[in-house]
């Protein structure tokens, strides 16, 4: 791949892999390195690349090792969960009018008590703005395990705050 190419992969895909890895991280500027290093190993590995997939998915898998190679090395168990208060406005496009209703952090604060996988899923979808169809791809699984991922994810969180409202 020429350099010119690879100029234009970056340019096309550098605000999404930022994104997904703040989704992971909410620490801008881990992101902001991760994001670097994930070019770097794209750069370098580019002939593994066959295609299956779209770049920006490949592109947010290799993100995503980096990201657990991360809390390998500071030994964390799961991903950590930082309350986001502001950056990430990306609520205009949520699709359910109830969560839009619900204040960031407290939507936040109810998403930090599912499960990793949804929590992920959940971040992806509202924070990182991806479609289902790459949310499938970058978890290794289908466009419609997202949704219902995504769906399973919105109920619970409907729950929790009619319970926390009732309580």
């Amino acid at each position: 791949m020429d350099k010119q190419k690879v100029k234009e992969v970056y340019e096309e895909n550098v605000k999404a892999v930022y994104k997904y890895l703040f989704c992971l991280t909410h620490n801008a500027d881990l992101a902001e390195e991760l994001t670097q290093e994930t070019f770097y190993q794209a750069a370098k590995g580019i002939g593994k690349f066959r295609g299956e997939c779209k770049v920006s998915v490949w592109l947010c898998q290799i993100a995503k090792r980096l990201w657990y190679k991360e809390l390998e090395r500071r030994k964390y168990k799961e991903v950590p969960m930082a309350e986001i208060t502001e950056g990430t406005g990306a609520f205009a496009d949520i699709e359910n009018a109830y969560l839009l209703n619900i204040e960031k952090v407290e939507l936040f604060r109810m998403m930090h008590n599912l499960d990793a996988v949804t929590r992920e899923v959940m971040y992806l979808r509202l924070t990182g703005e991806l479609s289902f169809s790459e949310i499938g791809s970058i978890m290794g699984k289908t466009e419609n395990w997202a949704r219902v991922t995504f769906y399973r994810g919105k109920q619970k969180l409907v729950k929790g705050r009619e319970e926390w409202n009732n309580g």
